[in-house]
């Protein structure tokens, strides 16, 4: 397997991810662009029942008011970071969905290693289980 600096890059600019994520995502899919691409697309990704519940407790938490930010670590690295605010603008324009699938295809992709967050107003953080 190789992962040539041009699929990292094709990786990148069609994701619009990090060269860590992008470097990942073709390591899983043994240098194949275009599958490493679907693997961290949200709108392709086939996700997991797992993080479809995760991501239903996450909007019940959301809704329940009193969060800035929602998180997702991996290895006690943040490797997505989305503010609260996102989705409300993403509601107003007809795009509610697409911060959830960003979460759920995030959480699918960083596959069972993931834990994702919410971050209080005051800067406390609650685990989603």
């Amino acid at each position: 397997m190789e992962i040539t600096l041009e699929a990292i890059e094709k990786v990148m600019e069609a994701t619009g991810v990090e060269y860590k994520t992008a470097k990942e995502a073709l390591t899983k899919t043994n240098g194949n662009a275009d599958e490493a691409i679907k693997l961290i697309r949200p709108d392709t990704i086939d996700i997991g029942e797992e993080a479809k519940a995760a991501v239903e407790k996450l909007k019940k938490k959301v809704e329940e008011g009193n969060v800035d930010r929602i998180q997702i670590r991996k290895n006690d690295e943040i490797v997505l970071s989305v503010p609260v605010n996102v989705g409300i603008i993403g509601g107003f324009l007809g795009l509610a969905a697409a911060p959830w699938a960003m979460i759920a295809g995030s959480v699918a992709a960083f596959g069972l290693g993931c834990k994702l967050e919410v971050v209080k107003k005051d800067g406390t953080t609650d685990e989603v289980k």
